[in-house]
């Protein structure tokens, strides 16, 4: 398998030895920030057991709300596809785009102008210091993958993201992606 370097808009899927790991056990990172301060990614297929709803009533949306990260998991952060309709969107890559106007995402999902398959909710974020990301890479608990699914990623990323990404990766990945989550209910 080629070894890519992290970059934005690039995917950081967990090596099958992170197993166990609380936070990133089978997960798959979209990376929203890659440079010489440190990195910002979400985690892409940790759907919780909320809705958009659970976090503002008066929304009534259905919308679900992914674990993004162990980082400030009481904070919303959300990824989009849609800039022309939420300004102050940053591109991360390949029309995916993280953040924006808040309040204009309150008035666009109550006049129901947003579809679940444009925009992703996240609890927490995924965030690495200088070089931390580097140093887990160099330890094997990542894979650099790329984004082949550009902007509906949104649409096709589920809690069995991880497993696809083995099979994908084939070779010794193989095996894994059968592996329980928990290898001692094996």
């Amino acid at each position: 398998m080629t070894t890519l370097k992290p970059a934005k808009g690039l995917l950081l899927v967990a090596e099958p030895s992170i197993i166990g790991d609380i936070s990133f056990n089978r997960s798959v990172v979209l990376l929203a920030e890659y440079n010489e301060n440190g990195s910002v990614g979400f985690i892409l297929n940790k759907p919780l057991e909320y809705s958009l709803n659970d976090f503002i009533p008066e929304l009534n949306s259905t919308i679900p709300v992914y674990n993004g990260g162990p980082v400030e998991q009481d904070n919303l952060y959300f990824i989009h596809k849609i800039p022309e309709l939420i300004p102050n969107s940053i591109e991360i890559s390949n029309g995916i785009y993280w953040g924006g106007d808040f309040n204009e995402i309150i008035n666009l999902l109550q006049e129901d102008k947003i579809k679940e398959s444009e925009i992703r909710f996240f609890l927490g974020y995924t965030g690495w210091s200088h070089n931390q990301l580097d140093e887990e890479l160099e330890v094997n608990s990542w894979v650099v993958s790329p984004n082949k699914y550009e902007n509906r990623i949104l649409g096709e990323t589920d809690a069995n993201f991880w497993k696809e990404k083995m099979l994908e990766f084939g070779g010794e990945y193989l095996i894994w992606s059968n592996a329980p989550e928990n290898p001692s209910y094996n």
